[in-house]
């Protein structure tokens, strides 16, 4: 299996199992047969419950096609919504256990999905897919055009300790938070957090620390810090963003 390593914004990599062909194609057949079970469903309905041919008989062309394409839509755009709305991945992803990723350690955005699904007509409707194998062959990180275009790669998750996972903290009921800003984070930014301060934290690595610290401060926005050490600060924002998470 082929290893990924994510390089994260605080220069720490992090090594996933990049998702197989064999993987990628299952989901794509499942995913494949969804929509098309779709189609046929919207089409059966449309056309022999509704008779929509002769409701929009007297239509206009335009009106017509916006209909149609209204109705088909889902069809179109299932991969990059499903993509979008459920952190990477899609039915037949997740039945797969398989994700979409960032190489550099930052969650997935809609620019990112709607790069990898324009791609896809080419990766996979170009000879029969034959152009999307030979780039996941070919590339050392598994990625397909789509994926080298948006700077992302699919990962296996199978028996994987999930990031909701890596980032819990252990809290007590009486627990109060210092930071509310913490909820600008998302659970990559937490969970890449947590796994720097742990490994610069082992190996006494303070400059590291230091860095991780600044780099929190920018991004949480904190204003005012309570007085603390860098491993004390950091944990504390670990814990508040478990708090506020948990509780949400």
């Amino acid at each position: 299996m082929t290893q990924i390593a994510i390089n994260t914004t605080q220069n720490v990599n992090i090594n996933f199992e990049a998702a197989s062909i064999g993987e990628r194609i299952l989901g794509f057949l499942i995913d494949f047969i969804i929509k098309i079970a779709y189609i046929i469903a919207i089409s059966l309905l449309l056309f022999k419950v509704f008779d929509i041919d002769n409701v929009i008989k007297d239509w206009d062309p335009w009106s017509k096609m916006s209909i149609m394409a209204l109705f088909y839509a889902p069809y179109i755009f299932y991969t990059v919504t499903l993509e979008s709305l459920l952190n990477g991945q899609t039915i037949g992803k997740r039945i797969m256990k398989t994700q979409v990723v960032k190489i550099d350690g930052y969650q997935a955005s809609l620019p990112d999905f709607i790069t990898r699904w324009f791609f896809f007509i080419i990766d996979f409707y170009t000879l029969s897919g034959v152009v999307g194998i030979i780039s996941i062959v070919a590339s050392s990180k598994n990625q397909r055009l789509g994926d080298i275009t948006a700077g992302t790669s699919v990962i296996s998750i199978k028996n994987k300790v999930t990031i909701s996972h890596t980032i819990l903290e252990n809290l007590e009921e009486t627990y109060l938070p210092t930071y509310p800003n913490v909820i600008k984070l998302s659970d990559n930014d937490a969970r890449i957090i947590k796994e720097t301060f742990t490994k610069a934290r082992t190996s006494k690595d303070y400059a590291t620390l230091i860095k991780l610290r600044q780099k929190i401060v920018d991004v949480v926005e904190v204003k005012e810090q309570i007085k603390s050490n860098d491993v004390e600060f950091i944990s504390i924002i670990l814990k508040d963003y478990n708090y506020y998470t948990q509780n949400m």
